[in-house]
């Protein structure tokens, strides 16, 4: 799971519920729309948060930043059915926040893994609100096979447990992934920790659930993707668990996408190198940004 670099919003920065169409999701946002706005949609246990890292160097160089909760994710409530959840539902919801928005300039779309297969949904089903697409960690398809595995056990302790109590379900499932945390694993400092499994015990089983299956079983959309007149970049770390960076580097091809590797940084160079990162999404907006 993502951990953000720090939880303290920055200066520039606000807390608050985006109304849309489809129903309030809680924000961070940052910065003014100098140069255009920028959607940043989190992964799978994620949540804004994980993109804090990134709202001052954006914001600083003249863009509005807003990330949200998706629906059943932290500060964003959601029903307990797992209908809600699927795919298109969730990509439903990325239209309903970039139309919420009203943005006077150019609205780029940025997917962190999970997220990255929700914006791709989004664009697939309506590009028009967008300037341009990011996919940061997300791959073509499903993601790696050991991954899988480790995804469906966890889907299938929620199922098993959430007949219970959604608290007694996740807080058990909580402390039997935290057994498998390896023993020489640097520790989390108390607030992170506590932060983390706050956000855990606030994100609806059924999100998981859905969502979790999703990311066994996505199929390869890269084609249908490419056919669309939209500018694309593959944003990831040098290594990647869920995602093998050699294989983002054959989508970005497949894509024609712009392509970059951030150096120091894993799954979640947002929030493992932001300065870079925000670097990197600035060179790749500014050609459509009017700069």
């Amino acid at each position: 799971m993502s951990k953000p670099p720090r939880l303290t919003l920055p200066p520039v920065a606000r807390a608050y519920r985006l109304t849309t169409a489809r129903g309030g999701f809680a924000v961070h946002e940052a910065g003014e729309p100098v140069h255009g706005t920028a959607l940043l949609v989190p992964g799978f246990t994620g949540s804004k948060e994980d993109f804090i890292g990134l709202l001052e160097p954006l914001a600083a160089a003249g863009y509005r930043v807003v990330a949200v909760d998706g629906r059943g994710q932290y500060e964003t409530p959601g029903p307990g059915e797992e209908t809600a959840y699927e795919l298109q539902e969730l990509a439903l919801d990325v239209l309903a926040q970039a139309a919420a928005l009203e943005a006077p300039g150019p609205l780029h779309l940025v997917g962190h893994s999970l997220g990255g297969l929700v914006s791709r949904a989004a664009v697939l089903r309506d590009a028009s609100p967008f300037a341009s697409l990011t996919l940061m960690s997300s791959g073509p398809a499903a993601i790696a096979e050991d991954q899988q595995a480790r995804t469906k056990l966890l889907v299938m302790a929620l199922e098993e447990l959430n007949d219970t109590a959604p608290d007694t379900c996740m807080e058990t499932v909580w402390a039997a992934m935290r057994a498998q945390d390896p023993v020489d694993a640097e520790p989390d400092s108390p607030e992170l920790a506590a932060f983390l499994h706050g956000r855990w015990l606030r994100t609806v089983p059924e999100q998981l659930i859905t969502t979790g299956r999703l990311l066994v079983s996505e199929p390869d959309r890269v084609a249908e993707l490419a056919a669309l007149p939209l500018p694309k970049l593959v944003l990831s770390g040098v290594v990647d668990y869920a995602w093998p960076v050699p294989l983002m580097d054959e989508m970005a091809v497949r894509l024609a996408a712009s392509r970059v590797v951030v150096e120091g940084a894993e799954h979640s160079p947002n929030a493992e190198n932001p300065q870079v990162t925000a670097g990197a999404l600035v060179d790749f907006w500014q050609p459509f940004s009017g700069r």
